[in-house]
């Protein structure tokens, strides 16, 4: 029963409030790892991109795409071990990890082109993009790459 002056005890507010529960802690834990293996992955991409365009002067479109691969097997290594804690790796997830990056890149594109077509500046689009990508990718590996691992 309340006191006497019609307010709750302290005690019993905070009873009353809901409580973070492992699940939820876990999930913000594995969506900061996440974000810092996609900064890593970035960063992979940038330096692959670099030297292959730059020193060994492949074409463009070629070196572009060796340096997404590349930024998306060590994303992958980087989420099956740190991010969701696999017990072993697994070639399915692998496949998965790439389609689902694959959905993360349409998704950036696709809100870059409506956004930009909408009159938001293309540099303000692309940031909307990258979060856009960035959360579908994340709910795709959560929810369906790393479902069960």
């Amino acid at each position: 029963m309340p006191p006497h002056n019609g307010f709750m005890k302290e005690e019993t507010v905070h009873a009353a409030l809901p409580r973070p529960t492992d699940t939820t802690s876990k999930r913000k834990s594995g969506l900061v790892k996440f974000a810092l293996v996609g900064a890593s992955g970035a960063l992979v991409n940038s330096a692959v991109l670099h030297v292959l365009y730059e020193h060994w002067h492949l074409p463009l479109l070629a070196a572009s795409g060796a340096a997404v691969e590349l930024a998306v097997i060590s994303n992958y290594l980087l989420n099956d071990r740190w991010t969701f804690a696999a017990e072993s790796r697994s070639f399915g997830r692998f496949a998965r990890f790439n389609l689902s990056s694959l959905g993360g890149l349409a998704v950036n594109v696709l809100a870059v082109l409506v956004l930009s077509r909408f009159g938001l500046p293309v540099l303000e689009a692309n940031l909307v993009g990258i979060a856009a990508g960035f959360a579908a990718n994340f709910a795709l590996s959560s929810t369906w790459v790393w479902a069960a691992a």
